[in-house]
């Protein structure tokens, strides 16, 4: 997840890098582990060397019929210091793997310093903000009176945070999905992929879940875990290959269910779908090479906004400061919507590159020029999150009587319905 020779190399550079997370200094207390563990090495090999010399002249001596009981026991005091060395490597090993794992990825030199979302830069701004001649209302007020959006029902089959869609909004979400499928897959290139929605540890770690996020998870009782978002299947299905290098960019889309606990969001987004145990989401994922990686999200974040200028929603393109960061990205774009009935912009989509550091964790590679394998770089977005999009259309396509008017580019997915009553 970090590379160590990058450490050893500069690490003040490596603290200073962990200091615009936030983070504390580690440099010095994992070069002192890492010095021990090399030195065990260095002993262990050594003492494998004398093992292998000594084991050869036991079977002379045994043949000439000499004595062999010195020999012998230098043999059996160097196994169990052998043991030893090999039991303290493996220790020095978890220490050093439990230190490193536990680290955001090191970010990007464009990322502007800051703590939180307050200081993070916006970019661009996309479409018109309506004018409305009534006052909007937000989103569940329209699809409770709509009888189409039912929260109560949801409530006692899960518990909080679900939501029963009815009729045509049950419609349009799929077709937002479907919508946003065709439009990847036909105009961006990528390769629709349908994947489990139960992963094992291994994925979870790889994609850079574990351990940071095992709290805002859900974990099965034989212990796989429901995904977050179908980054992790997309992007662990390279996980421990070595890829040609002329089948990359590799370019993949899936829309799936996603669940998460939204542990520390109580009292956050607690009326309508904004923050869900359980939602549909389109997820991108790009597996590239060090080489195109920036050019790569610079596509992809591009990709998730033709999704809004097609529906003619109002967006917003912000570069995320150091604070706000994901733990895996080096970099990251958040789309944010407009929604009149919360006056506010709400994210909608975040396209972000990892660079090598999902790559080390699951240690996929590709081919590289000088016939080498090498790490390659990965990247992860939303091409949307459909429940917030089906929100977004909903306030900003909403009319006075609490009618609904279908986007054109829906229209053939919803059987010809322009307006939803």
């Amino acid at each position: 997840m970090h590379d160590l020779r990058a450490l050893r190399a500069d690490p003040a550079g490596f603290d200073a890098a962990l200091k615009r997370r936030g983070a504390p200094a580690v440099a010095d207390g994992v070069l002192l582990l890492d010095t021990e563990r090399r030195a065990a090495e260095t002993e262990l090999q050594e003492l494998q060397a004398s093992r292998k010399k000594i084991s050869k002249e036991i079977g002379g001596l045994r043949k000439s019929g000499a004595d062999t009981a010195a020999l012998e026991e230098r043999v059996a005091h160097g196994k169990a210091r052998m043991e030893a060395l090999q039991t303290r490597v493996a220790e020095l090993d978890g220490q050093i793997r439990g230190t490193l794992e536990r680290l955001p990825n090191q970010l990007d030199a464009s990322v502007p310093d800051g703590a939180d979302e307050s200081a993070n830069v916006e970019v661009h701004r996309n479409g018109v903000v309506r004018e409305f001649s009534f006052t909007p209302r937000e989103h569940f007020e329209l699809g409770e009176a709509l009888g189409l959006m039912d929260f109560e029902t949801a409530s006692r089959l899960s518990g909080a945070r679900f939501v029963v869609l009815r009729g045509a909004l049950a419609r349009m979400e799929r077709a937002l999905g479907q919508f946003m499928l065709d439009l990847h897959t036909t105009d961006n290139g990528y390769e629709e992929t349908a994947v489990p929605v139960l992963v094992n540890n291994e994925a979870m770690y790889g994609t850079d879940k574990l351990p940071k996020f095992a709290d805002q998870s859900f974990r099965t009782e034989d212990g796989r875990w429901l995904i977050p978002t179908a980054e992790v299947p997309l992007t662990a299905s390279v996980s421990g290959q070595i890829l040609p290098a002329n089948v990359l960019p590799r370019r993949l889309v899936a829309l799936s269910s996603c669940f998460r606990s939204e542990a520390g969001a109580a009292g956050r987004d607690t009326r309508g779908m904004l923050r869900q145990h359980q939602f549909q989401k389109v997820e991108m994922v790009s597996i590239t090479t060090p080489e195109e990686s920036d050019a790569e999200h610079e596509r992809m974040t591009r990709c998730a906004e033709m999704v809004l200028e097609k529906l003619g929603i109002p967006y917003r393109r912000l570069l995320l400061c150091a604070g706000d960061t994901g733990f895996g990205a080096a970099k990251t774009f958040d789309l944010e919507a407009w929604l009149p009935g919360q006056k506010a912009w709400r994210e909608i989509s975040s396209c972000s590159t990892t660079r090598d550091f999902q790559a080390r964790r699951m240690n996929a590679r590709y081919r590289a020029a000088d016939g080498k394998p090498a790490f390659v770089h990965t990247l992860n977005g939303s091409g949307l999150a459909v429940g917030r999009t089906l929100i977004a259309v909903m306030e900003n396509y909403q009319n006075e009587d609490g009618s609904i008017t279908v986007p054109e580019v829906l229209r053939p997915y919803m059987g010809g319905t322009d307006i939803i009553r």
